[in-house]
């Protein structure tokens, strides 16, 4: 199994590790998630979205959409939980016809290798095993489609850990801080060591880990739910906290170590997460239910609906990671859209919500991207941003409202429901100086 060390680990670049040019990605994603739930009686019943939208039989109409729709780059993965058989035993067989596929079209995708769910197997994101297994099959994968250089090796693992372990909806269903902090360490210790494991096999060069995150905010209902809240707000980020090796405050550190994480593990965090972050691109994820409302005491934490919206939360993030950041899946109307000062301190990207329907009466007509981005066929984009904002680049991008037409419902006929996103690749931005933290002695 792959560990890291500095054998089996490349070199950290002395700067990001960006692609040459300097265009925007515009892209949109197949949904590929498949977490297991409580069945009505009472049985683990799998969720798998892609059997759901009907994919798996008409994966070659959904990938012709998204040519017709006049984009290069696709959200996709593998389904994990039907692919990963056990240690060392993989089925590739409907990934080769797929990315075969995707390879023919000219269609590059940005590999999401664990989205919420794991195989009936492996258990679920308890088991402290699985991150070992879940590196040797992002190896296995990086091996076999070698041409792959864009990953999202585990999907939101702040949404994958709270909705598994500390609500009790998903997977294992558990809700308490103990199960919580196991999930996330499983989780992170997964993503970083794929990470690494897609490195050691494809090396360095063009790989790019374009990752999705949850943007989350807790606000005090009132002033004595201030520290509550504030602890939330803390809470929050440590999915990427762990990710890029940023330390923690005293009072994460405490909730963590008191809730199994050792020491030792911590400082592995620290240390490995701070030299894969280079490589890494941080996906900002917003929905309506991203903001919550905190009682005082033990009330139930209630949604809020839209009180910042999508620009101050992951403004937040942004400046706490100073990151490289992509804007994904801004999913529900802001009042003010995105503002031209949107952070310059690294390269952008801007996620539409966009959809594309099977049953459309009147399709598009597929043309080459504008060099702004925007693809000629906006009609059949349906998108949640509404204002001019300029990117890292300097550029000026206009958002696409949507029209008559655009499907918008989610159903089942809409296999292309994820977001679409622009990415600015905006070279010497990504020289962006450190974050520099105080380290426990």
């Amino acid at each position: 199994m792959l560990t890291l060390d500095k054998q089996n680990f490349p070199e950290t670049p002395g700067r990001y590790a960006v692609p040459g040019d300097r265009s925007f990605i515009f892209a949109t994603g197949i949904e590929n998630s498949y977490p297991t739930i409580k069945g009505r009686d009472g049985s683990s019943v799998r969720v798998d979205e892609m059997a759901k939208s009907g994919h798996y039989g008409r994966w070659k109409e959904d990938f012709a959409l998204v040519t017709e729709l006049g984009l290069k780059y696709l959200r996709y993965g593998p389904p994990y939980h039907l692919t990963h058989l056990g240690p060392d035993r993989y089925d590739w067989s409907f990934a080769d016809e797929t990315f075969a596929e995707l390879k023919r079209l000219g269609i590059t995708p940005i590999v999401d290798l664990c989205h919420f769910g794991v195989p009936d197997w492996v258990g679920n994101f308890q088991n402290r095993e699985w991150p070992e297994l879940f590196a040797d099959y992002a190896a296995a994968f990086a091996a076999r489609f070698p041409w792959v250089r864009l990953y999202t090796p585990v999907n939101e693992i702040f949404i994958a850990a709270t909705f598994s372990a500390q609500i009790g909806w998903w997977n294992e269903r558990l809700a308490s801080d103990q199960a919580y902090v196991t999930a996330l360490r499983n989780l992170v210790r997964a993503n970083l060591l794929g990470e690494a494991a897609i490195l050691r096999t494809r090396q360095q060069a063009g790989t790019l880990f374009i990752q999705s995150e949850s943007t989350e905010y807790f606000h005090a209902e009132c002033p004595a739910a201030e520290d509550r809240a504030s602890f939330l707000n803390e809470k929050r980020f440590l999915s990427l906290d762990l990710c890029y090796g940023r330390d923690v405050s005293a009072s994460m550190y405490r909730y963590l170590t008191g809730n199994g994480l050792s020491p030792d593990e911590y400082d592995w965090f620290m240390h490995w997460g701070e030299r894969i972050k280079p490589y890494c691109i941080m996906g900002n994820d917003y929905y309506l239910t991203n903001e919550h409302m905190v009682p005082a005491g033990e009330g139930p934490i209630t949604a809020s609906g839209e009180l910042f919206g999508y620009y101050v939360i992951s403004k937040q993030y942004t400046t706490v990671f100073t990151s490289p950041s992509c804007i994904r899946r801004p999913t529900s109307p802001t009042r003010s859209g995105l503002p031209a000062c949107w952070p310059r301190n690294g390269p952008t990207c801007c996620s539409c919500g966009a959809t594309a329907c099977r049953s459309s009466a009147s399709p598009g007509t597929a043309s080459p991207i504008r060099s702004t981005g925007t693809p000629r066929c906006a009609r059949k984009m349906a998108t949640s941003i509404r204002s001019v904002y300029t990117t890292s680049s300097g550029r000026s991008v206009r958002s696409v409202r949507p029209t008559e037409g655009s499907c918008l419902s989610g159903a089942a006929c809409c296999p292309l429901r994820a977001s679409a996103s622009i990415m600015a690749d905006a070279g010497s931005a990504f020289s962006t100086s450190e974050q520099t933290s105080s380290r426990r002695s």
